[in-house]
């Protein structure tokens, strides 16, 4: 049996203890709290402090709960929310599309998927919930690039890998992309990660106008493209639904 990390567990009881109680809690308190010699306790805040997991008080010298812990537990019910919040559309726009739907957001310089609805049809399929997606070369990922500057500065540092002849690697050919991505309001990718898959995706806001997300099909080139381009039906169903979602969002007419 693999064994815990004891200062691990230490930093999680301090978080638990300074998100309980009273708002602030000197060296004392904690170290006398937690059973531990004060020259420890104050070892694992300081490394919780350039973190920003705790701020210390400049005047008491107390500590609290750091803005960045709050930043990750904030994403973490944004993405809760915006998963709900979109259940009911993203049902909807399968069955009108008759194609895959994938909601993504922005993790670790690409696209996590956080709910998938299958195609409704008996084909076998396999849920991707959890599953990583490229930034450059995906509807999704073009369309968090296009929408959301952190996610815009993640896509110009890591490798835009070519996955077939027709991925956009060039840096000035991608920006040229997100500026009609922009312009159009949704990105597509027709074989550029995957031979004979084509999607089309369009973003999610929050009720602060931020991109939270975005939402789109797959499926195979001939279902999702007549006569080479994209079929506008499906655009304008893609586009409905992060609308949809968006507003549930609080974000009003867009």
């Amino acid at each position: 049996m693999a064994r815990n990390i004891q200062s691990l567990e230490r930093a999680a009881a301090m978080l638990r203890l300074l998100a309980g109680g009273e708002r602030q809690l000197g060296l004392s308190d904690i170290a006398s709290s937690l059973g531990l010699a004060k020259g420890t306790a104050h070892g694992i805040l300081r490394t919780l402090q350039q973190e920003g997991f705790v701020e210390q008080d400049a005047v008491s010298g107390r500590y609290q709960l750091g803005a960045e812990l709050l930043r990750l537990g904030t994403t973490y019910l944004d993405v809760h929310e915006l998963r709900a919040r979109a259940l009911v559309w993203t049902d909807d726009l399968a069955r009108s599309s008759g194609e895959s739907v994938y909601l993504g957001v922005l993790h670790q310089q690409g696209v996590l998927i956080v709910h998938h609805v299958f195609r409704p049809d008996d084909s076998r399929q396999v849920l991707e919930v959890g599953a990583m997606q490229p930034l450059h070369s995906t509807a999704l990922g073009k369309v968090l690039s296009a929408y959301d500057p952190v996610a815009h500065s993640e896509v110009l540092e890591v490798e835009r890998k070519a996955f077939t002849p027709r991925t956009i690697s060039e840096l000035d050919d991608f920006e040229a992309v997100l500026d009609v991505t922009r312009a159009r309001g949704y990105a597509d990718d027709v074989e550029e990660t995957w031979t004979g898959v084509a999607s089309v995706a369009a973003p999610i806001h929050n009720r602060r106008r931020m991109p939270v997300g975005a939402v789109g099909i797959t499926g195979a080139v001939e279902r999702v493209c007549k006569d080479g381009e994209l079929r506008p039906e499906l655009i304008a169903a893609v586009r409905d639904c992060a609308r949809a979602v968006s507003r549930d969002l609080g974000a009003g007419r867009f």
